[in-house]
């Protein structure tokens, strides 16, 4: 299995890029993984800056892959759900597996229906938080799936 998480804009902040290196860096060991920065769109009314980042988001996206989207009104899950999740993805065959973060106004009603939605927390944070905030996750699940301590 391959995996790829997509977000809509660049990581700014020095703390986050090296967040971000840091527990991609850690999945890599584990697994291929693809992070891959989907241009924000500027200057437009929320509803059509949707459209045309889920359309951007849409072109990196294989028919055959499994879709996660990151989204405050998705499922919420602890550590090990999401490590037998992504397990289960992994055992069953699936190519692929990606997760999305969208941009400051979220996905089109339409791209919500493509993935299953994931909520980090009922809390609210920064597109940017998120960003290490689930790789750590993902790291994490990957600790899990092979009983090494780092989860406790």
């Amino acid at each position: 299995m391959k995996l790829k998480v997509l977000w809509v804009g660049k990581s700014r902040d020095q703390w986050v890029r090296d967040a971000i290196d840091e527990y991609a860096g850690r999945i890599r060991r584990y697994m291929p993984l693809d992070l891959v920065d989907i241009r924000d769109e500027k200057g437009a009314e929320a509803e059509e800056m949707r459209r045309r980042e889920c359309g951007r988001l849409e072109k990196q996206i294989p028919p055959n892959a499994t879709l996660i989207l990151l989204d405050e009104r998705g499922e919420q899950m602890d550590s090990p759900a999401l490590a037998a999740f992504v397990g289960k993805q992994r055992d069953s065959g699936v190519s692929e597996l990606i997760f999305v973060i969208g941009g400051a106004y979220g996905f089109s009603e339409e791209f919500r229906r493509r993935g299953r939605l994931l909520s980090l927390s009922r809390m609210t944070f920064t597109h940017q938080m998120v960003r290490p905030f689930l790789l750590e996750q993902i790291y994490r699940a990957f600790t899990i799936l092979n009983g090494e301590p780092y989860h406790h």
